[in-house]
């Protein structure tokens, strides 16, 4: 069974605008970009697009690629401070001359849409979350969309960082999976990923995941965007391959990456209700 991403964001997107409608609010949504990498530039105008078709408000803040940290820090605390601003996300990566973490820790844990603030990821952990990261939550609902089991099942991410790995575990966990998360220093990997019946790979590199790394009729969650030997837009699976011995599996395109962009818009929505009857509880 193939994953079909982009067709539950279609969905998700059009059930956010009936209830954007309903709402009576009008969320807006800031983008900060530092620099002109020519993918996150990329990657800013679709989620504006998102936002347009939604209904969602947006301003787009770019900085030079030569703006300092405190330039950028300069930039979030306007939009901090702005009423009218709902949602906060600066695109990543940050240029090496700007200290990321300290931007991240900028932004108002309530604006915070793309869950990267230490409080937003303490809710997380702690099972109560408000934001969660938009890619792992997107991996959430199209598991959910599609009714694939989670609680009680094994579950394998292959991947640490912040953004994704990390939170990807959590949310499994939280949904009662029993998590084990892989990485570069872990041994015998393959037989780690055998053992999953929902595989998440985050790793970055192109067609990583061979079938001889799942069990058959698993789950297989591929987070990777990368280019193939031929220059060709890969995922971290090797997907013709893999597809005939898993049960289920998300496509690059057109798996995960549509989800991130539906949740930070849903993200952005909630961001707005909160902030109009109970921001007390992210302060």
């Amino acid at each position: 069974m193939i994953l079909d991403g982009k067709a539950v964001s279609e969905k998700r997107l059009e059930l956010l605008k009936e209830k954007i409608d309903e709402s009576g609010l009008y969320p807006r949504l800031a983008t900060v970009i530092v620099g002109e990498d020519p993918a996150s530039q990329m990657y800013v105008r679709m989620k504006h697009r998102a936002c347009e078709r939604v209904g969602i408000g947006s301003i787009g803040i770019e900085l030079s690629i030569d703006a300092s940290t405190e330039q950028v820090l300069e930039a979030v605390a306007r939009l901090n401070a702005d009423p009218d601003i709902d949602g906060i996300l600066v695109q990543l990566p940050l240029p090496r001359g700007v200290e990321t973490a300290r931007v991240i820790d900028a932004v108002a844990p309530i604006k915070d849409v793309d869950g990267f603030h230490p409080f937003n990821l303490g809710r997380l952990l702690a099972g109560k979350p408000v934001y969660a990261p938009c890619t792992p939550q997107g991996v959430m609902t199209i598991l959910d969309e599609y009714g694939i089991p989670i609680a009680g099942k094994r579950a394998v991410v292959v991947g640490r960082s912040i953004d994704v790995g990390r939170p990807m575990a959590v949310l499994l966990l939280n949904a009662d999976a029993t998590v084990t998360i892989c990485h570069s220093r872990t041994e015998n990997l393959a037989d780690e990923t055998r053992r999953a019946d929902i595989l998440v790979s985050a790793v970055g590199k192109a067609k990583f995941v061979r079938p001889d790394m799942v069990k058959a009729g698993a789950t297989v969650i591929d987070v990777g965007i990368n280019q193939d030997e031929q220059g060709r837009l890969s995922g971290d699976v090797d997907f013709e391959a893999v597809r005939e011995r898993a049960g289920a599996i998300t496509p690059v395109p057109g798996g995960v990456g549509p989800m991130t962009i539906a949740t930070l818009m849903e993200n952005t929505f909630k961001a707005a209700r909160l902030r109009t009857c109970c921001d007390e509880i992210v302060r």
